[in-house]
């Protein structure tokens, strides 16, 4: 744990209500990369068996969402009071059924997917059974605007401060050394390149060819890891730029859809090279909060 001179005492913390977003199906059947139809599950839903921790590959899904997948308006996605939840509620932050059977419970989210525009929260095995799809849950929104105030030129995103607190970072003269599985080189990164909504969505890793995928060992992410992207800005949108360095947070599983892949949410972002990225094997948002995997059986 790295204590790090920030303005946390200055962040706003705001009350963002949502439920649990229904599973869908986005057509009868999708093309892969390689030309083959596919019908497999897909975002949304209460997931029972995907968890923060478990491998990203080898599930019979496409960008599947561990745990709970929550929304406010699933009719107006892009509305400024969906895209308004999604800004506020940032990884790491409690949430809490306010509604239903686990009236009261305690989650925490652990990322957000573009598109579909769903906040994703991780709660206990034995919550999620008393989860229905009708269940509102509060957030408290709190981490947007967050800085390190030694290092103006790293910039952060969609991060509790105590989360950012708990991941494997240290500071060095120049900027921070962080720990993450795996170092993702920039033309690998697909749907999502060119966006500005760092604060709402994410991108992916693309993992169609077989030799970048076992030299990166892509097929070895799981959801939660922390993963460095070389040469991308995600200062102001995604973008490449030489020298450049983003810290994202593994949100969904990988995909056969040509562009797609395993999904990170921007964390930390330096256009200039203040980041250094240290492949560290147990870089991963469960380990660190004690979530999905990683929660104790008590």
């Amino acid at each position: 744990m790295t204590k790090l001179r920030t303005n946390e005492d200055r962040l706003v913390k705001i009350a963002v209500q949502g439920k649990v977003a229904n599973a869908a199906q986005w057509a009868e059947f999708e093309v892969a990369h390689d030309g083959k139809p596919f019908t497999l599950p897909s975002t949304g839903g209460i997931v029972y068996n995907v968890r923060t921790g478990d491998p990203t590959f080898g599930w019979e899904g496409d960008h599947i969402e561990p745990g709970v997948s929550a929304i406010l308006d699933e009719e107006k996605r892009g509305s400024r009071a969906n895209m308004g939840f999604n800004f506020l509620a940032c990884v790491g932050n409690k949430a809490r059924l306010v509604t239903g059977d686990g009236k009261g419970k305690a989650g925490v989210v652990t990322g957000h997917h573009g598109g579909v525009e769903h906040v994703t929260i991780d709660f206990d095995q034995t919550t999620l059974k008393k989860i229905n799809i009708d269940d509102k849950i509060l957030i408290e929104g709190f981490g947007q605007g967050l800085k390190l105030l030694d290092l103006p030129d790293i910039k952060i995103y969609n991060l509790d401060p105590n989360t950012l607190y708990k991941m494997p970072l240290r500071a060095t003269g120049r900027g921070l050394e962080v720990g993450v599985t795996t170092i993702v080189p920039a033309e690998l990164m697909g749907s999502g390149l060119g966006h500005n909504n760092i604060g709402t969505g994410d991108y992916d890793i693309m993992t169609h060819d077989p030799s970048a995928v076992k030299k990166y060992k892509l097929d070895q992410l799981a959801f939660g890891d922390f993963v460095a992207v070389q040469d991308h800005d995600n200062s102001f949108g995604r973008t490449y730029r030489k020298g450049a360095v983003t810290i994202g947070v593994v949100v969904h599983s990988n995909s056969t859809l040509a562009g797609h892949g395993p999904g990170i949410s921007t964390l930390l972002t330096s256009s200039e090279s203040r980041i250094k990225p240290v492949l560290d094997s147990k870089a991963n948002l469960g380990r660190i909060l004690k979530i999905g995997r990683y929660r104790s059986k008590g």
